[in-house]
């Protein structure tokens, strides 16, 4: 049986929810879990604890949520009481200080979602499936001062399906992740383990989402602009403008039919969208500013979109 470790855990998103009660089960003693601090969420703006507490909550362990963490002496006492074996950090959403990689013996263990050095950043899923890969996986490495630069522990792959979104591949990727954390600690405890360098050159980037990330150039071909609306679910989503309000594309699929850059093409109930390289992208569920989700047969009779006219 695998020796219980003294863990600090140091995560916010969903994504990290199962590597977190994986420790647990696995009998490791979580001294101590690191989180952001409660946030405004939503319409109402109402003040919401992260998935990470909810779930520390629910385990009754210790939280703490500094909203600093590099220079916060009393945050630092505090760990260094703890005397962590490892720390493991799961999209916790702050830039570790060195202070924090020297402490535990085992350092401090980062699961990350992709098969670095590709996608570096913190939208790794998002970034892959919008950048049309097949293949993704998860990343054990040991942090250090850079942007997810440290060495590289234990990776494992996943197929990307051709329909899967952010949303969708995300939980896969946590359930995948939590076991190859309890892996890494396995093998770092007896010693099985050597870590290896990233290779520079091979970098890729996956930085924050923006909202004009989401706005569709139909310049692109339409399997690329459909990447894209499937990568960067449920936010930014993909968007453009019809009649000078802004046009959510939600569900939709490419094709090799043919029609003008940009232009609207209606075939009977079918709601298609000029893309480059004589392609074309076919809609199925969209929603205008202002007005509710719905299919492209009720937009076609709602709106009566005309033949070639231009959206964007």
């Amino acid at each position: 049986m695998t020796q219980s470790l003294n863990l600090v855990f140091c995560g916010t998103p969903r994504f990290a929810v199962p590597t977190l009660e994986a420790l647990v089960a696995a009998g490791h003693s979580v001294h101590l879990v690191v989180t952001q601090p409660d946030r405004p969420k939503g319409r109402g703006l109402e003040i919401v604890a992260s998935p990470v507490k909810q779930s520390a909550l629910a385990l009754n362990l210790p939280i703490t949520q500094p909203e600093r963490i590099k220079s916060n002496e009393e945050f630092r006492a505090q760990l260094t009481t703890i005397h962590p074996d490892a720390i493991i950090v799961v999209g916790y959403g702050r830039i570790i200080p060195q202070w924090m990689l020297d402490l535990p013996p085992l350092g401090n263990i980062n699961l990350h979602a992709s098969l670095l050095p590709k996608y570096r950043g913190a939208a790794p899923i998002q970034w892959a499936i919008a950048s049309g890969e097949t293949i993704t996986g998860n990343t054990t490495m040991r942090l250090d001062a850079g942007l997810d630069t440290g060495d590289i522990l234990l990776q494992e792959e996943l197929a990307i399906a051709p329909d899967d979104t952010a949303e969708t591949l995300a939980p896969s990727l946590a359930a995948a992740g939590a076991k190859l954390t309890l892996e890494t600690l396995r093998a770092l405890e007896s010693n099985s383990i050597t870590p290896h360098p990233q290779d520079n050159a091979q970098a890729t980037l996956a930085p924050i989402l923006k909202k004009e990330e989401g706005q569709i150039d139909f310049s692109r071909t339409a399997q690329e602009i459909y990447n894209r609306l499937r990568g960067f679910q449920p936010w930014p989503g993909a968007y453009t403008k019809f009649r000078n309000k802004t046009l959510q594309i939600l569900k939709a699929q490419p094709t090799n039919e043919t029609a003008p850059t940009a232009e609207i093409k209606i075939d009977a109930s079918r709601f298609l969208i000029g893309c480059a390289k004589n392609t074309s992208l076919e809609v199925f569920e969209l929603q205008l500013e202002g007005k509710k989700r719905t299919t492209a047969h009720d937009f076609i009779q709602g709106y009566r979109p005309k033949e070639n006219e231009k959206l964007g």
